[in-house]
């Protein structure tokens, strides 16, 4: 098929382009930079544009069968909420609505599980459950994420355009090089975790989530949604593989919520008046005392994915994290190596 796919060079687009190549398909990727690691792989292409721009989305289209769209920002400041809903509310209605006009026969869209399974008590969610608005309230990352879901469903219902919702998880494995997905692993092995957070995380390989993306292609049901997470943990027991795979000590110490949460918006004041940058900031110690857990039954039924070991998840992580990022100044990585993607 000719296949389009936003945000291709990104965690997730950089393990699902090469799968797509090999199965023979035709790959155009739309993105604002250069991609040459891409464009070296059999039949893909690079259109630069916007997703936020109708008339390079578009000229994108043209001749195209199916899209896939993961373009995206992973990013928790509460400052800048307009920057998030421009990119993954506005940036899909012209992706989605553009798809429809050109008769796509298939999108598939990447979501968060956080736009499902985010709780206060233990528990699992499964894609029956309804948006937790009010438990992600105070992040715009995760609010944009559900108007987003929202925003293409509508255009899917509204148009008969057949979309597909994928839910992954906490993207881990090899290859971040933005460290979108894996900055938890690698503020834990910097030892940037003051406190041992009460909840719990749940996350997934992204070579196991890219397969199934891949298989939604075919095999998704247009109007689901579909959960994916390989494993599903307390904090205590996702620092403490972390410890053993890496010899770095876990947190002991565990405060109360709201103690935690008030302690690091205060270290995050003082960081801000020396000109430094807080071991680690405030939302995400919040989102450290909340349940991730989420249930991937549907999605191995209906788009047979498999998680492998994460124990084996874990391992390479770390291993690529101290082989490509650990040890060097995180701003200048970032900058550095966003350069060359």
């Amino acid at each position: 098929m000719n296949v389009l796919v936003t945000g291709g060079t990104g965690f997730l687009g950089s393990s699902l382009v090469p799968l797509l190549s090999g199965a023979g398909h035709r790959v155009r990727l739309l993105q604002r930079s250069a991609a040459p690691e891409a464009e070296r792989l059999p039949g893909v292409v690079v259109q630069r544009g916007s997703v936020e721009d109708p008339a390079a989305a578009a000229a994108a289209l043209d001749g195209v069968q199916a899209v896939f769209h993961l373009a995206g920002q992973v990013a928790f400041d509460p400052e800048d909420p307009a920057s998030l809903y421009r990119l993954h509310v506005q940036g899909t209605r012209v992706v989605l609505e553009a798809a429809a006009r050109a008769g796509v026969q298939r999108v598939v869209l990447a979501s968060t599980s956080g736009a499902i399974a985010v709780f206060e008590e233990e528990r699992v969610g499964t894609e029956a459950d309804p948006y937790p608005i009010r438990t992600v309230a105070d992040w715009p990352y995760y609010l944009s994420k559900i108007y987003q879901e929202k925003a293409a469903l509508r255009i899917a219902a509204d148009t008969g355009l057949p979309l597909v919702v994928l839910n992954p998880s906490l993207l881990l494995g090899p290859g971040d090089v933005r460290l979108s997905s894996t900055d938890v692993v690698w503020k834990f092995l910097k030892r940037r975790v003051p406190a041992l957070p009460s909840g719990g995380v749940s996350f997934v390989d992204v070579r196991d989530a890219a397969h199934a993306f891949a298989a939604a292609l075919v095999r998704g049901r247009p109007g689901e949604r579909y959960l994916l997470g390989g494993a599903n943990m307390t904090f205590r027991e996702f620092f403490g593989r972390l410890e053993r795979l890496s010899g770095v000590a876990a947190p002991r110490v565990r405060l109360p919520s709201a103690v935690n949460i008030a302690g690091a918006k205060l270290l995050e004041r003082f960081s801000s008046w020396r000109g430094a940058e807080a071991p680690i900031d405030a939302p995400s110690v919040a989102m450290g005392e909340r349940f991730w857990y989420c249930d991937s039954g549907k999605a191995s039924e209906e788009l047979g994915f498999v998680a492998r070991d994460p124990q084996e998840t874990l391992a390479e992580t770390v291993s690529w994290l101290r082989a490509n990022v650990e040890g060097r100044d995180r701003a200048l990585t970032v900058a550095e190596l966003a350069t060359r993607s």
